[in-house]
């Protein structure tokens, strides 16, 4: 096969896609830019049937072009897929980005695929990484490798243990490089104590968390998952002997600002389990058929590393109640996927918790029992349970003697609960201002003024340059 490239520019394909100019090629692929913006990865035959053969992808995943006397086999990526090469290739912008190839290199290994990925092509559309080796490459398999590469922007650095690519990866939150980690199927390396590290296998992640699940300012929404998540988790073999073996799905439905995301984080990490999140970063496509294809990768990544917990933010956007006609065909198949996993799902030991404001949109067999369970209506905090939660973000803080949190409480009740939090920061910040060595009443007031100011029609300070000025 020649160097060069292997189609003209301008050349159509698939009846609607024009090449543009070839962008890299390896001995047996290239990749070839689209007129259209997309790209489309051009393999021989022999690469294709490697492929094949391993299991990596199946004959549906692959389209035919003849050209001249070659026959190639190529599949394409719009402008919403990754399709690059693993090597040299940017670092992610996002988690979710992070996510998707980490699935990715998980995924391709759990089809049977053995070969090192180093050299190979990520195919996001296929959630795979293919091999760029018509034989079996040769040399160690390192995926710990690979994925540090990639997380790095090309960095030869491993991810495992966690402690050696942490400081290069300030974007990614650290409970969420360990479910990263985990969803390529690697070992995770999870500091225990702040001393040392031990492995936990990704799909046999035991509960990190012991005694009770603490949730300050929920006191309600933290029994409830004390009583159906938690004892249960810690206690399986005397709910197993009684026939139960795992926690139901749950949905959290209220206003916004009722603390909703910050519980199901706060149990995530309680739990120490791999979290996989349904959001529009992670499934939304412009793709007939293709955001249905994600939610099932979706599923099949939190099975294949289960126990695990599935999170569905805003679940009211990807579930809102079928209508008839044509032009909701691809919602009902969406809609029928979600159906189908959830309760696979479920049963093999997956924790699904999805939130939403609008419970009202959201189709009635989403919320059938035997598939979410549990509804559980989150109001505004009371000022009890802004007590304690103005209590925990003060515990550890010096606090002057003249603070009541009391008439404070009582003041942001029925509010959302990030205003409580806001309060007490800008409280800090205020102290340490005016080099106060304790947080005291006035400064809380002041905190607070701001907070309320904003109901008045209160708008926020605005900075700018005026007249060579600064105002």
């Amino acid at each position: 096969m020649s160097v060069g490239p292997w189609l003209p520019i301008g050349t159509k394909v698939a009846g609607d896609v024009t090449l543009g100019r070839t962008l890299v090629a390896g001995g047996e692929w290239q990749l070839v830019s689209t007129k259209e913006g997309g790209r489309v990865l051009f393999a021989t035959d022999e690469l294709a049937a490697r492929w094949l053969g391993s299991g990596v992808v199946a004959e549906g995943d692959l389209d035919t072009f003849r050209f001249g006397g070659d026959t190639f086999r190529f599949v394409r990526g719009g402008t919403e897929h990754a399709l690059k090469p693993v090597a040299g290739s940017q670092a992610p912008n996002n988690v979710g980005e992070a996510m998707a190839f980490a699935t990715a290199l998980g995924q391709t290994r759990a089809a049977g695929e053995t070969a090192n990925l180093a050299d190979g092509i990520y195919v996001e559309r296929l959630s795979r990484i293919l091999p760029g080796h018509g034989e079996q490459a040769t040399g160690e398999v390192d995926d710990a490798l690979v994925l540090g590469v990639w997380l790095t922007g090309g960095l030869r650095v491993h991810v495992v243990p966690i402690s050696r690519i942490q400081g290069h990866l300030g974007w990614v939150p650290p409970e969420r490089l360990g479910h990263v980690i985990a969803a390529a199927g690697l070992k995770v390396m999870e500091p225990v104590g702040g001393v040392c590290e031990q492995p936990v296998k990704a799909g046999t992640v035991e509960p990190g968390g012991t005694g009770r699940f603490l949730l300050p300012g929920r006191k309600a929404l933290e029994d409830f998952f004390n009583d159906h998540v938690i004892d249960l988790v810690q206690n399986r073999e005397r709910y197993r002997s009684l026939g139960i073996e795992n926690p139901a799905a749950i949905v959290l439905e209220g206003p916004p600002g009722c603390g909703k995301t910050v519980a199901v984080e706060r149990l995530v990490a309680f739990l120490g389990w791999p979290c996989h999140q349904v959001d529009a970063g992670s499934i939304a496509s412009p793709y007939i058929h293709e955001t249905s294809r994600k939610v099932s990768n979706l599923f099949q990544a939190a099975i294949d590393t289960a126990p695990s917990v599935i999170v569905i933010d805003e679940m009211d956007a990807f579930l809102s109640e079928r209508e008839g006609g044509a032009s909701s065909q691809h919602r009902t198949e969406e809609i029928a996927e979600f159906l189908r996993r959830i309760p696979e799902a479920v049963k093999a030991g997956v924790l699904i918790i999805g939130m939403t404001n609008r419970l009202d949109m959201i189709d009635p067999a989403i919320l059938r029992r035997g598939r979410f369970d549990h509804v559980i209506r989150v109001d505004p905090a009371d000022a009890v349970e802004v007590l304690g939660l103005l209590r925990s973000l003060l515990d550890g803080r010096p606090v002057a003697n003249d603070v009541s949190l009391d008439g404070l409480a009582t003041k942001l009740a029925g509010r959302p609960l990030s205003d409580a939090a806001f309060v007490v920061r800008e409280g800090a910040r205020l102290a340490a201002r005016r080099r106060s060595t304790e947080i005291d009443a006035a400064c809380l007031k002041a905190a607070l003024d701001g907070v309320l100011a904003k109901d008045q029609g209160a708008t926020r300070a605005m900075f700018g340059f005026t007249g060579g000025r600064f105002e």
